[in-house]
Order: structure tokens, then C-alpha cells, then sequence
């Protein structure tokens, strides 16, 4: 049996999650800022599932999920690192301790339980850690820098982490949806105090206020949970999974874009090395 630790449980991608391992038959502990708000699963599976408040930026609340995850079913054997939440605001226009805020939850809390879960995954060589990121890591839009940057330095982490971990027998995975219909774009979705006119027709046009996706993404999060149980459960796993066919389109056209520069630029990019003294 597969024990859990599954972050941001209390809706979307995390409520999906949780429900599809506890439905197939792992155990799971399941965390949210308020666990009052999971108690529906938890009733649903009282011997296999434990609800545990966790705030991610809080290193003691870290701690002590994984302990209560230790103490209750001998261990975790996936985390998956799903809380986290969206923000809008152009570069100019966000303030330091909204950006503090949102970097706390979505990198600096990931990378706390990863240090916390890692010590008995090495002890075991097994184990694999599930990070959330987004296909705004790999391409950014306008009022999306400071997510999509918080998300690149997961992904980065996730990187040299991956390199470092997979001799041990750990695995580690990083996600990267593309819309799922979910929360985040209406209540999970934070934005910038402060508006400047000037960036109306950039910034402006994906404020909540003006953002029209809430309830019509096509992703399913629950088909996306099953995907994630799937890949877990199958002897070999991509380093980075995409989820929904928006998420194949949008990557591939950003990946095949830095192609088509490198190779316009590689002519003036190589006269930066020293000159070969071996060349007549």
C-alpha cells in the first residue's frame, strides 16, 4: 500500500487526487490551510486518509504533517506538492510582500517538505516527488511574471534535485497543466493592490476583473488525477508531464520559438569563445 502526502487538498487538482488514491485503495494524508474543509473525504475513508492542517510557508506545520504522516502509516511514499495559487499584477505593479507571500507558498513551502520527506526516502531508496508547476514556466504572459517565476525556480529546483535523487531510487516529477477547471482563476487567484494605467492593454486585459476563463477550461482535473496515479504506479515516469492538449501545444510552440532563435542567433553567438590557437 502507497502512502500519500498530498498538499492543497481541499479542492481542484488536490481534492481530485485525493479522492482517486483513497478511492483505489492507498492511503493518503491530506493537508489544507483549514482541515475542517476535508473532513467529507475523511468521513468517506475513515482508516485510510488523515486530514492535517498545513500552512506551507510554515516550517512547523511541515514538520509536523510528516510526522502525523510517519506516525500514522509508517512513512510517505509520494509527495505531492499541489498547494500553491495564481497572481496577476505587471512587473511595475506588485508590492514586495505580495511577492514574498506568493514565492513562501509556491517554492520556499515545496522546497521545506521536500528536505522534510527526503531523509526516509533516501533511508528506503524509494520514493517519488510530485511538484505542481505550470506551462507558465516554460512561456509567461503578461501579469503572470512573478507566478511563472515563482513555478521556474520549482522547476529548476526540481531539475538538480531530480539529478541528485534518481541514483538513490527516488523519482522525482514535475507537472505542468495546462487549464484545469478548477479554482484557480477565480478563488485562488491573487492580484496586485495597485493598478497603472499605463499597462491596460497588457497586464490589464488578465486581471480577475477582466479574465473571462473561470469555469470553462477543458481540463478535467479528475482525469488529470488519474493520469498522475498512473504514471506513478508504472516502472518508468517523464521528468516533466504535461497535462491537457493546451499545455502539448503551448510548450511545444515556446520550445520550437527558442529553437528557431538559437539557431538565427548561433552565428553571433559563438564569437564568444576564445579563439582556437590550434587553427593554421
Amino acid at each position: 500500500m502507497t502512502t500519500w502526502l498530498i498538499t492543497g487538498a481541499s479542492s481542484g487538482l488536490g481534492a481530485a487526487l485525493a479522492r482517486a488514491v483513497l478511492k483505489q485503495g492507498d492511503t493518503a494524508v491530506i493537508t489544507a490551510r483549514n482541515p475542517d474543509h476535508l473532513t467529507d473525504i475523511t468521513a468517506q475513508y475513515p482508516d485510510t486518509a488523515l486530514a492535517v492542517a498545513l500552512e506551507v510557508a510554515d516550517h512547523n506545520q511541515v514538520v509536523a504533517a510528516v510526522t502525523a504522516a510517519t506516525a500514522r502509516f509508517g512513512g510517505v511514499d509520494v509527495l505531492v506538492n499541489n498547494a500553491g495559487h495564481g497572481y496577476r499584477a505587471a512587473v511595475e505593479e506588485a508590492s514586495v510582500d505580495e511577492v514574498d507571500e506568493l514565492f513562501a507558498t509556491n517554492f520556499f513551502g515545496p522546497v521545506d517538505l521536500v528536505k522534510e520527506v527526503l531523509p526516509q526516502m533516501r533511508h528506503r531508496r524509494s520514493g517519488t516527488i510530485i511538484n505542481v508547476s505550470s506551462i507558465g514556466a516554460p512561456r509567461s504572459n503578461p501579469a503572470s511574471g512573478y507566478y511563472t517565476a515563482s513555478k521556474a525556480a520549482l522547476e529548476g529546483m526540481s531539475d538538480a534535485l531530480n539529478r541528485e535523487v534518481s541514483p538513490l531510487g527516488i523519482r522525482v516529477i514535475v507537472l505542468e497543466p495546462g487549464a484545469l477547471r478548477t479554482d484557480f482563476s477565480g478563488r485562488s487567484l491573487a492580484q496586485s493592490r495597485t493598478v497603472i494605467d499605463d499597462y491596460a492593454d497588457t497586464a490589464g486585459k488578465r486581471r480577475k476583473e477582466n479574465d473571462t476563463t473561470h469555469g470553462t477550461q477543458q481540463g478535467d482535473p479528475d482525469r488529470a488525477a488519474q493520469v498522475i496515479i498512473d504514471t506513478v504506479r508504472s516502472d518508468s515516469a517523464p521528468f516533466r508531464l504535461l497535462l491537457g492538449s493546451d499545455a502539448i501545444a503551448i510548450v511545444r510552440d515556446e520550445l520550437q520559438g527558442r529553437i528557431d532563435e538559437i539557431d538565427a542567433w548561433a552565428h553571433v553567438s559563438a564569437t564568444t569563445d576564445f579563439p582556437d590557437q590550434t587553427r593554421p
